[in-house]
């Protein structure tokens, strides 16, 4: 049995919905997947906030058909496809799909749009090889800890040098003192 187009409109209605709420989009070919092959893909995407669907072509078409950000994804729009549908962390989504494409071998990218630009497999996977939001936190981290740590080196040396200098000056007037004496 056919759907409905009640439920053809509620499908539509999902994809705007995911679509608003997602930064990157990918599409794959996962023509030859399971369903628990599928299930395994999601399952690695979900902790990167990714949702993939599985409509399609023209359902998804209807739904970018008034989104010009989105506009790009008409192109990558044939045979089975399935759609990565990214809100926040791009590179671990990437990166659990890279590793999902590794394990199977049986599906293939091709493409994404990110901020309206269409993206090809290379581009993607540059994106991919960008470090997560928590790698990215920790390194900033890192080094405002080690300006701080230079910091505070610098104002604690400050006393240091100020003493060895008035050191330095009271030993030579001791010394001229002392020549002035003997002379």
């Amino acid at each position: 049995m056919g759907r409905t187009i009640e439920n053809k409109k509620e499908i539509v209605a999902d994809l705007k919905e995911t679509l608003s709420k997602s930064t990157l989009a990918l599409v794959i070919d996962y023509q030859g997947l399971t369903v628990s092959e599928i299930t395994d893909l999601r399952r690695r995407l979900r902790p990167s906030g990714t949702v993939c669907k599985v409509t399609k072509n023209t359902l998804m078409g209807i739904a970018i058909q008034d989104q010009e950000k989105w506009q790009p994804l008409s192109e990558l729009l044939k045979g089975s496809s399935a759609f990565l549908l990214v809100k926040e962390d791009f590179s671990s989504a990437i990166k659990a799909y890279q590793d999902f494409q590794k394990l199977t071998k049986k599906t293939e990218l091709r493409g994404g749009v990110m901020e309206g630009r269409l993206l090809k497999e290379p581009d993607v996977k540059a994106l991919g090889d960008l470090p997560s939001k928590e790698q990215l936190m920790g390194q900033i981290a890192g080094a405002i800890n080690a300006l701080a740590t230079k910091i505070a080196v610098g104002i604690n040396e400050v006393p240091g040098s100020l003493a060895r200098a008035l050191q330095a000056v009271a030993e030579a007037e001791k010394s001229d003192s002392a020549e002035s004496a003997g002379e």
